[in-house]
């Protein structure tokens, strides 16, 4: 790899690392003159830093600089996800209130896909076995009051127990201790005295929130991802100091993680609250995505990220994606602030298989990057959604401009396999596997509207990663949308995304009261005390006093519900017209969800349950640049013809190929035609059109001057 160099002028150099499944995208971004350079380099399943590493070094190369040069780098891991998808849990101690420890067993009633599934769906395994639960006396109420005094003999036991165990990780979870955390910090103690090798999560740091369960939950999922976090950041913190050292002198460059709040925290304080990474790159994408297509002027917008083994789409409203405290990955609820992200396994590597009944279905799982699809021909036996777009032409015969080749033939012969199986014809088979993964991506974006009172036709959606806009055309179709944005270097919109990004620490305090009745100065002080909390942290993430900012937010509900509606607090003293602002934002913000509302009900009080203050420190983001307009004559960017199928039974017609990179605003492209560059490849299908905006985006659209438009 590249030294740190001394010889030459020093440039300041800032750099974005996302880490997927199949590629590790880099972009990054020089300071002074808001140059912005782009690549990828496969990423490295066996260890993940060799690919952060090779990325950076390859950026660098680009722009001709060395380790010297940089100045900060952002990262969005997915270290914590794939651990908890791949369900790889350590053995894990569990602590808790005497008489409670069978709450993971009692968890919720809730059935996956409704109670129509209650006959066959299996209650998974709990996270910490019985055998691994120990129980401690003493006990609080919901206010914060000791009903017992806490066992300090009895906690001495459990922790005895845990180390005569074996056990080196563990989550402390206590009835109540989101109003007094007092219990659960003597327990950590008393852990660290008779289990010092231990490491603890406890519930009050965590999520200081009630439902004794999702706390539960949420600590032992820190707990469990706590050790590979932590081993993974520090390994790469230690090879960037080496990497960026100039000379001689020690120098340690500022190291961010992206947060799944669509923060970043330095990687000195993540990994104490690891957790808060799981949705590490999807939020980095939707974060990069909402400032690509405000800035393009749309306000209301889907974000569709394809990659190698998944999708992911969120919405983004007045250029802020939305949050959600009710997010889980794979099987276990992790109840912290997420922007709101559903996933679903339509990426490029998902395999096409035939059901015990005979049908074809596609994904979710993934031939991933090793083996990879049957055109990769590192020894993949599966076909792949890849397989079927590089068999219709839609892809070209190669990936990253001719650094990966692909093998058109082996598609084509395992393709041709599969469709025999099946009794239909291969182009037929292909077009299948891709208007299955259209559906599939279709109703994830149904899931985050339609089910949350938005109208998916009012929405324009961004599509980016490698596979995100090859499907495109068809999602206008099957949603109505009024159109697709697609970012310049698509593929690395995710790292785009870590430069864009604000420092955020969430705070949250339960505090359960009705309206009417409200104690306007508890809850004030309430606020100002999770704000200092705030203010604390950013103190430590270097943030001067002045540039502080505080987002305050409420979650309320109607007597007697059992889940909330998170509204805004806006600024200013809290006060009864304060409080009154809040309860109306909530009515409106429930009839929008469940298309009802109690406003001016008196049998039906708002109740306040939980106050959140999210702390951020704000950055200096990327400044995006219109582009000069050239001759509007898009011939300048054709580089040939390819033979496309878009529809099975219109077999292969002729289809203009453009290079993405010799186009500019203004020119109009229409279908059918191929928009190719280093990264992603955009089809237009026939009676659709793309014009390219000032920024150098490609907007698609239906073209509505096609005869039967």
């Amino acid at each position: 790899m590249t030294p740190a160099a001394t010889a030459g002028p020093r440039r300041r150099i800032r750099i974005g690392i996302d880490t997927g499944g199949t590629f590790t995208d880099v972009v990054a971004l020089d300071e002074e003159s808001g140059e912005l350079v782009t690549t990828k380099t496969p990423s490295t399943p066996a260890d993940p830093a060799d690919g952060f590493m090779n990325g950076i070094d390859k950026v660098l190369g680009l722009l001709g600089c060395t380790g010297a040069d940089v100045t900060a780098v952002a990262h969005g891991t997915t270290v914590a996800t794939n651990q908890l998808l791949e369900d790889k849990i350590d053995r894990l101690g569990f602590i808790t209130t005497e008489g409670y420890e069978y709450i993971l067993e009692i968890a919720r009633q809730a059935v996956p896909d409704g109670y129509g599934n209650s006959y066959f769906w299996v209650k998974p395994d709990r996270i910490v076995p019985v055998d691994l639960v120990h129980t401690v006396g003493g006990r609080f109420d919901h206010k914060g009051n000791e009903v017992r005094p806490f066992d300090e003999e009895g906690a001495r036991v459990a922790a005895r127990r845990l180390r005569d165990q074996g056990i080196l990780t563990i989550g402390v979870c206590l009835l109540h201790s989101y109003a007094n955390s007092a219990h659960e910090e003597r327990m950590r103690e008393i852990l660290r005295e008779e289990h010092p090798d231990a490491i603890v999560s406890i519930s009050s740091e965590v999520l200081r929130e009630y439902r004794e369960y999702e706390r539960s939950m949420t600590t032992l999922v820190d707990a469990a991802v706590k050790p590979r976090v932590a081993r993974y950041v520090g390994g790469i913190r230690r090879r960037l100091d080496a990497f960026t050292t100039d000379g001689e002198a020690a120098r340690r460059v500022p190291f961010a993680i992206m947060k799944s709040n669509g923060g970043v925290l330095s990687a000195e304080e993540v990994v104490h609250q690891p957790i808060t990474t799981v949705l590490s790159g999807p939020a980095a994408g939707a974060l990069g995505a909402a400032l690509i297509a405000q800035k393009a002027g749309f306000d209301k917008v889907l974000t569709c990220d394809g990659g190698g083994t998944s999708t992911d789409v969120s919405v983004v409203l007045g250029g802020e994606p939305t949050l959600t405290t009710e997010g889980s990955i794979g099987r276990f609820p992790s109840k912290i602030p997420m922007i709101d992200v559903v996933t679903v396994g339509a990426g490029g590597g998902s395999i096409a298989w035939i059901s015990p009944e005979g049908t074809l279905k596609v994904g979710p799982r993934s031939a991933g990057a090793d083996p990879g699809p049957l055109c990769y021909g590192k020894g993949g036996t599966e076909p792949t959604i890849t397989d079927a777009h590089v068999l219709l032409g839609r892809i070209p015969p190669h990936l990253l401009g001719g650094e990966i080749p692909l093998d058109v033939d082996a598609a084509r012969e395992g393709l041709t396999k599969f469709a025999a199986e099946l009794g239909i014809g291969v182009e037929q088979c292909a077009t299948g596997i891709l208007e299955i993964s259209a559906w599939n991506q279709a109703n994830a974006l149904r899931q985050i509207t339609v089910k949350r009172g938005l109208d998916v036709r009012d929405f324009t959606m961004a599509t980016f990663g490698g596979s995100g806009s090859l499907l495109l055309c068809r999602l206008i179709d099957i949603l109505g949308l009024a159109g697709v944005i697609v970012p310049r270097d698509p593929g690395n919109v995710s790292a785009f995304g870590l430069l864009t990004v604000d420092v955020r620490c969430d705070y949250v305090q339960t505090a359960v009261g009705g309206h009417p009745d409200l104690d306007h100065a508890k809850v004030a002080g309430i606020f100002a005390e999770l704000a200092g909390k705030a203010g604390e942290a950013l103190d430590k993430e270097g943030f001067a006093a002045e540039d502080h900012r505080y987002v305050r937010t409420a979650d309320l509900r109607y007597f007697g519900q059992a889940f909330e509606v998170r509204v805004p607090v806006p600024d200013g003293p809290f006060d009864a017209a304060l409080a009154d602002t809040v309860a109306e934002s909530f009515h409106a913000a429930h009839e929008q969800l469940y298309g009802y509302n109690f406003r001016g009900d008196a049998s039906q009080p708002v109740e306040w349950v939980n106050l959140r203050v999210t702390g951020v420190g704000p950055i200096r983001r990327p400044e995006l640049r219109e582009l000069p307009a050239r001759d509007k004559d898009v011939e300048r960017a054709r580089t040939g013809t390819r033979a496309v199928c878009f529809v099975d039974r219109d077999g292969y017609v002729d289809t203009a190929v453009y290079a993405r990179a010799e186009l500019a605003p203004g020119d109009l492209v229409a279908g059918p035609a191929i928009i190719e560059e280093f990264g992603s490849t955009i089809p237009i299908h026939p009676g659709f059109a793309a014009r390219v905006d000032a920024y150098g985006n490609v907007v698609v659209t239906r073209d509505t001057t096609s005869k039967g438009a």
